[in-house]
């Protein structure tokens, strides 16, 4: 499977490494990463969005543009094989054109359905985070991985396994992270970057002390939800994400389950950010279309209103979470 990386590699001078629309620590590192690990090539990096100021710790992020490089020779996508979430490519038609006539390797470690319908090779597997198959990719083809891209890689794993503490976390996550340390990383030299690039303005903890008195308990306390309107994320997410500020007080609430956070927008667009203390995240996910992990998940739905949301939330989520009681008895 990792020999898809090279011999995508082969003939091309230049490549567009691409993220989904909803960046995160654990595509901007792998993005990151995977530009210094093929320096044998001219890369440029892509999003569709601007890179979340709590994420500018991550060295290099200013790399990444939002402006798309049709000249490239083929493209990787990392972190997702969802269409959903490359929504916004795949609705410019030059961009599309370009995926649809060029080489695309799709690099993700969700448990999602590839539903892609360009045609590309894939390299998919189950693993904490993207960024560790990027570098048991790397391995396998005896790419060299250099020290900026060690500290790429530790960063992002860190973030998508909440520093190494998620339930997908496994003894080889952590030869993974010895491996990156051993061949330059500084886990005290990311975490005092990110320490300071997550500090919060006194504007900021207000409207966190806001969003906290909005949320919204359901289900005896099991389900705990917050709307996120489209003006608060105008005013707040450059300087801090909204579900980063939120989520992992209401999932560490007692007695409660699952926790989302919905943001909505004014085309009828709305975004669920889903932690869990249960494994049930992706199930409540893929009722909506969406997907990720056992704890943690994503979803996008269009002309639902919160309401409506929180309405199938509190349908569907006491059969799966007896499932997910039933599965682990």
């Amino acid at each position: 499977m990792y020999d898809k990386l090279q011999k995508f590699l082969v003939g091309k001078s230049r490549i567009c490494i691409i993220q989904a629309e909803n960046p995160d620590g654990d595509s901007l590192g792998s993005a990151i990463a995977l530009d210094y690990i093929l320096d044998q090539t001219e890369n440029s990096l892509y999003c569709p969005v601007d890179i979340p100021e709590y994420l500018h710790y991550f060295e290099d992020w200013s790399r990444v543009s939002a402006e798309f490089d049709y000249k490239a020779d083929g493209y990787i996508i990392v972190d997702t094989a969802a269409s959903v979430l490359l929504s916004k490519l795949l609705s410019d038609l030059a961009i599309k054109n370009s995926l649809y006539s060029k080489p695309v390797l799709v690099i993700d470690h969700h448990e999602t359905e590839d539903d892609l319908d360009f045609p590309h090779e894939s390299v998919i597997e189950t693993r904490p985070a993207c960024a560790d198959l990027i570098y048991q990719a790397a391995k396998a083809c005896e790419l060299k991985i250099p020290e900026p891209a060690t500290t790429a890689l530790y960063a992002a794993i860190a973030s998508d396994t909440l520093g190494l503490v998620s339930a997908s976390v496994t003894a080889d996550t952590m030869y993974t992270m010895g491996d990156l340390i051993r061949l330059g990383a500084s886990p005290v030299e990311i975490d005092e970057r990110r320490r300071e690039f997550m500090k919060k303005t006194p504007r900021i903890l207000d409207y966190k002390a806001d969003l906290i008195k909005r949320i919204e308990y359901s289900l005896d306390g099991a389900l705990a939800t917050v709307h996120i309107p489209f003006e608060e994320i105008q005013e707040y997410s450059q300087e801090y994400n909204p579900n980063v500020l939120i989520l992992e007080e209401m999932r560490m609430v007692e007695g409660v389950e699952v926790a989302i956070a919905v943001k909505t927008y004014p085309d009828g667009k709305a975004t669920g950010k889903i932690r869990t203390q249960i494994p049930v995240a992706e199930q409540v996910a893929g009722y909506f279309g969406g997907g990720g992990h056992a704890y943690a998940a994503g979803f996008r739905v269009y002309d639902m209103s919160y309401e409506e949301i929180l309405t199938d939330l509190i349908k569907i989520l006491p059969e799966i979470m007896e499932q997910a009681s039933n599965d682990h008895s």
